[in-house]
């Protein structure tokens, strides 16, 4: 009788389904980060007791005491509140809008900036304190 060589095969695993499963969680992992839309500028806010920072909050406008407005890192006029917070609320909604106005600001400004921001369409307005 003959005897039979068998050839021995390397074992190799198959990593391409792993990597279709990595390539997937990466690909769902940046389709739901949340990013926060940050004023731009540190004020001094007024201190409060009941400070807190809603969850779902990720855009900020930021009211100086030299009554500038801050919103997406720049200097804009108030009356181009509306325009920008639209132009944001278009690339990532959001049900809050945090007002982080310095405590020398003037009143004045900051309901301005209020009143751009309920012209928008949101009813949730929230003001930063220095505990939040």
């Amino acid at each position: 009788m003959g005897r039979k060589v068998r050839v021995e095969e390397d074992a190799e695993i198959d990593m391409t389904p792993m990597l279709d499963i990595v390539f997937i969680m990466l690909i769902f992992f940046i389709v739901t980060t949340v990013f926060v839309k940050e004023a731009g500028v540190n004020v001094n806010k007024p201190n409060g007791t009941l400070a807190v920072m809603p969850k779902n909050a990720n855009i900020f406008i930021a009211v100086t005491e030299d009554g500038d407005v801050w919103m997406d890192k720049r200097v804009i006029d108030v009356d181009s509140v509306r325009a920008n917070l639209e132009r944001l609320m278009a690339e990532q909604p959001s049900d809050v809008i945090i007002i982080q106005a310095d405590k020398e600001a003037e009143h004045g400004i900051v309901v301005e900036v209020m009143d751009q921001i309920k012209a928008a369409g949101i009813d949730r307005i929230s003001i930063a304190t220095a505990g939040s």
